[in-house]
């Protein structure tokens, strides 16, 4: 067989699995939103047999396969969020480089559906001491993180609240600005989100024990501001929940650094990890998460 009877074989053959692999639930009514967090993993690494472009249809297919409303994104390089917007044309995407504000460097580039959701405002902001300060770094962080965000009006929900949608990144290697992160993002969704109902999406590069994820996640004034999706999803003490898969389809043991939160008024209907995988390989270096969620009626102002 030549070389070019071999490669539509190929082809072909991905293009057979992509048919079979396993859908999410399609369930969902009109008013439950569907939310991704996703690393796709920037597309510049050597990453030889798991490069960006022998698996980018992959990730294509794994968000299409679960139908979000709102995905949040992070490694996303511009290139990157260029072939999703045309992979996912039903979507508005937003998102800047880290290190300027412009089209430089990785994104925490978040989509969400352009014809459920009527955008209110955006803006970004970095995980820093001066957070409107495009590319700055403070504590110990190795590199320049940032947070991306979207005020939206839901158009099939019944609640009067917008959402405010949130997608960020934490360092992977700066202890302490991991924990100063957390802190600034519960001040800066108390000041973005008034009057609204907050979903946050990312990669915390921290697990469920960790420092960051109290700061994020504990108790002020006798009630937490921000809930973990897949702790109520999930409820029982489980284990293998790792999202860091290293390409591996079968990596289970570990923990769990990718989050939805939200915040009040919002009900979990369900939370997953995709571990889907093809031939032992995963589409990215971590898997996506999901939640399914119910903003509540407004019962209060």
């Amino acid at each position: 067989m030549n070389l070019h009877a071999m490669n539509r074989l190929v082809s072909l053959s991905m293009f057979l699995t992509l048919l079979i692999w396993p859908a999410f639930n399609t369930s969902a009514s009109a008013e439950d939103l569907q939310v991704m967090s996703f690393n796709i993993r920037f597309g510049t690494a050597n990453d030889g047999d798991n490069h960006w472009n022998k698996r980018k249809e992959l990730v294509a297919q794994r968000i299409t396969a679960f139908d979000p409303d709102l995905l949040g994104t992070q490694e996303t390089l511009e290139f990157q969020k260029k072939f999703l917007a045309e992979k996912l044309p039903a979507y508005t995407s937003i998102g800047v480089g880290r290190e300027r504000g412009d089209n430089e460097g990785e994104m925490t580039a978040l989509f969400f559906r352009t014809a459920r959701f009527e955008l209110l405002d955006h803006g970004h902001f970095w995980l820093s001491e001066t957070p409107n300060v495009p590319g700055s770094k403070s504590w110990d962080t190795s590199l320049t993180r940032m947070c991306s965000w979207a005020r939206l009006t839901d158009r099939e929900s019944k609640s009067a609240r917008p959402i405010l949608f949130m997608n960020t990144h934490f360092d992977h290697i700066g202890k302490q600005a991991r924990i100063e992160s957390a802190r600034l993002l519960r001040t800066k969704a108390e000041q973005l989100g008034k009057g609204c109902d907050i979903v946050l999406t990312g990669d915390f590069n921290a697990g469920v024990d960790s420092k960051p994820y109290r700061a994020l996640f504990g108790q002020s004034s006798g009630e937490s501001f921000f809930h973990d999706t897949y702790a109520i999803g999930r409820p029982a003490d489980e284990s293998g929940e790792a999202t860091f898969s290293g390409f591996k389809a079968s990596t289970r043991e570990g923990a769990r650094i990718d989050w939805i939160a939200t915040s009040n008024h919002w009900k979990v209907l369900e939370a997953t990890i995709d571990r889907t995988g093809i031939n032992g390989r995963t589409p990215s270096d971590h898997y996506p998460v999901t939640a399914t969620l119910l903003q509540k009626a407004k019962t209060m102002p």
